[in-house]
């Protein structure tokens, strides 16, 4: 018995892993698999990472559910700090969004020269174009661009515009199975595996740059968040080791994310 209770003590108690929450983007894009295992290895923190929209993710981490953040929507991020939920915010990565769709592009989005003419094309047409409607920072975004056309496509819905509330892999499915125009993350994309006859068919406006950020929550406010934590795997992410990983990341040769971190 007291053989028992001397290996019971001396057993070491792991520590519950860090709760990540995060954008799906950088979860379906393999990020997370490749970088996060050399953070564990250096410093011995276990991550779970919670992908869900950024909308939902900044609700859970407001509710605690979480001990660090990154998403991809930087004014709703800073809200969330001068609410008080979170004590700053930092420049993690970038890369753009893209839109993509059948390659006999009904729309003819080929032809477009800015993303605010490729929108347009799709509304005169009347041709289907898959949202995630889902408060991610995607749909964030493409809402952004909508309303600077004065288009606002969600009259249309369940007609040409069609919303899925899901993450931007199933997205990409659905628009898929019904043959839509849709605008993705070009890491989602270039890990996608369910192409067949769809193409990038308009990119490179400077309207399409997508940033992402780390947001650190407030101990004040979740007093029982993994401090110690969120702030090595923080620090890690915005300093030189992070960025080299992140740089480090490719699929076919191809960079997924471009770091830009804030100077530590």
């Amino acid at each position: 018995m007291i053989r028992a209770l001397f290996l019971l003590l001396a057993t070491p108690v792991c520590a519950d892993p860090l709760i990540l929450q995060s954008t799906t983007s950088t979860q379906n894009s393999g990020l997370y698999d490749a970088i996060l295992p050399e953070f564990t290895a250096k410093t011995g923190v276990e991550v779970s990472v919670v992908a869900v929209g950024t909308g939902q993710a900044l609700k859970n981490a407001q509710h605690c559910d979480g001990d660090l953040l990154i998403v991809h929507a930087r004014e709703s991020e800073e809200a969330f700090v001068e609410a008080g939920f979170g004590t700053s915010r930092s420049d993690l990565m970038y890369n753009d969004f893209i839109f993509v769709g059948p390659a006999a592009d009904p729309a003819g989005l080929t032809g477009a020269r800015t993303v605010a003419t490729a929108l347009a094309k799709i509304a005169d047409t009347e041709s289907r174009f898959m949202s995630r409607g889902d408060d991610s920072g995607t749909h964030k975004a493409e809402l952004k661009l909508w309303a600077a056309t004065s288009i606002d496509p969600t009259i249309f819905s369940g007609a040409w515009y069609l919303e899925t509330g899901a993450g931007m892999g199933a997205t990409l499915n659905t628009a898929r199975g019904l043959n839509a125009y849709v605008m993705t993350d070009r890491a989602t994309w270039l890990r996608f595996g369910n192409k067949g006859d769809f193409r990038v068919l308009f990119e490179g406006d400077p309207l399409l740059f997508n940033q992402y950020g780390v947001v650190r929550i407030s101990h004040d406010h979740c007093p029982k968040l993994d401090q110690e934590g969120a702030d090595q795997l923080a620090d890690w992410l915005l300093g030189v080791d992070g960025q080299a990983a992140i740089a480090g990341y490719s699929v076919a040769g191809e960079r997924l994310f471009f770091p830009n971190a804030d100077a530590p």
